[in-house]
């Protein structure tokens, strides 16, 4: 299987997922909870994976997590530098 990758990053959200889930003040855990509440499979685990930039996200997963956090695919995204 190919590995897909935006520069070195699987993700482009990872900073930004990290810094609004704790200014939301929840964990890794309550935000999974959260999402596993909207019938996204994701677990603690994998929240750390995703903000430590070692999995990817799904339109699906980027789109509940805005729901969960309350903010928009924009804020989790950022400025995405050109390579």
């Amino acid at each position: 299987m190919r590995k897909i990758l935006f520069g070195k990053n699987k993700n482009i959200i990872h900073d930004h997922l990290k810094k609004i889930r704790k200014e939301r003040g929840l964990s890794q855990e309550e935000l999974a909870a959260k999402l596993q509440v909207m019938n996204v499979n994701i677990d603690q685990q994998m929240i750390s994976k995703i903000e430590n930039n070692s999995r990817m996200v799904t339109d699906y997963e980027l789109f509940c997590l805005c729901r969960v956090l309350h903010t928009e695919p924009n804020d989790l995204m950022g400025e995405i530098e050109t390579l």
